[in-house]
């Protein structure tokens, strides 16, 4: 009988997806973790304390409670050019505020692996498929006083890893499941409102397996928390400045991984101190405004663990309600994420 392998590449990719990807980590479905819009990426991913558009859903859906009106934003990112050419992400979300129930929002993320040869453990080529995964979220943000919402998110995932399994398995490399997020957003009523605390816990669900459930994996649940200062708040200038920190709530151990709701938990004390407080990844941003027509960012990214370290840098222009922005990775010289690309369109209505 024959033998079906995913060959190296497709396992390469997988290991740099996400950012986070990079530290070593027993979660499935690593897509998750891909920040999407190019506004926030500009700023070092910096932008669950200010979440304050239609990328809401994915970074702090409390977010959305403040915002009016209907908003689309798409955006489009080669991934991983230094690695591989034939990878892209999009991005598309949607919110509409519906008067005197909230604001509710929708995003659906995709992730095209590109074309993977299968081969028998001879080396013979069996023929190519594509590899893809997408999720598809729903959320919903209201205020609960003046200075504080709160936002919940549920989500739909699917991973088309492969059409059939490893060695002598029986079934496919296709998976699916659900998950879903909490976040909340504060307004410190001091320092004239200028203030701002997220948070935001999101990809909790149940394990996922793709053929074996004794092997089943968990899914990538993530603590974001940090802050946003409006520094300079005048009519025709605007500076922002950012800060959050992540973790992987994932607590692996010989025997499997804890369940969401233990390694909710467990997470922050299953390795020694130091070591835990290295898997905290830090990212540091800015946003100038212009007259709210034209916007320059800058941000820095660190995770110790990962051993990932980068400047991004943004722009972008704004005309009544439509925008454009833009948004590149400096990383060193053969890094996958060198000159990672992210362009984003939104038009309001």
């Amino acid at each position: 009988m024959k033998k079906y392998v995913i060959i190296v590449s497709l396992l390469l990719i997988m290991i740099f997806m996400s950012q986070q990807a990079f530290a070593v980590s027993e979660a499935a479905l690593l897509f998750l973790l891909i920040s999407p819009g190019a506004r926030p990426a500009g700023m070092g991913e910096a932008f669950v304390a200010v979440a304050d558009d239609a990328s809401a859903v994915f970074w702090n859906s409390a977010g959305l409670a403040y915002q009016t009106g209907k908003q689309i934003t798409f955006m489009h990112a080669n991934w991983l050019p230094g690695l591989t050419d034939d990878l892209f992400y999009e991005f598309l979300a949607f919110k509409m505020n519906i008067e005197g129930v909230g604001t509710i929002g929708f995003n659906v993320v995709y992730l095209n692996l590109g074309k993977q040869m299968r081969t028998s453990v001879t080396g013979e080529e069996l023929g190519e498929f594509t590899s893809s995964e997408y999720a598809i979220t729903a959320s919903y943000g209201t205020t609960v006083t003046d200075d504080l919402a709160m936002g919940i998110s549920l989500r739909f995932i699917y991973s088309n890893l492969s059409p059939v399994g490893a060695g002598t398995e029986r079934g496919s490399g296709q998976a699916s499941g659900f998950a879903f997020d909490i976040g909340t957003l504060y307004t410190f009523p001091f320092l004239n409102r200028k203030l701002n605390w997220g948070l935001n816990i999101s990809n909790m669900g149940p394990k996922i397996a793709y053929i074996d459930e004794s092997q089943a994996d968990p899914l990538p649940t993530n603590f974001k928390t940090g802050f946003a200062y409006k520094l300079i708040d005048q009519k025709y200038n605007k500076l922002t400045i950012t800060a959050d920190i992540n973790k992987l709530l994932v607590a692996p151990h010989a025997d499997g991984a804890d369940p969401f709701y233990k390694a909710i938990i467990t997470s922050w004390y299953d390795d020694p101190f130091q070591r835990e407080l290295d898997k905290i990844t830090r990212s540091f941003g800015a946003e100038y405004w212009y007259s709210d027509l034209f916007a320059l960012r800058a941000g820095y990214y660190y995770d110790k663990e990962g051993k990932v370290n980068y400047t991004s840098f943004g722009a972008g222009i704004k005309y009544s309600l439509y925008g454009f922005d833009f948004s590149y990775i400096a990383a060193r010289e053969g890094h996958p994420l060198a000159n990672t690309m992210r362009f984003s369109l939104t038009a309001g209505f």
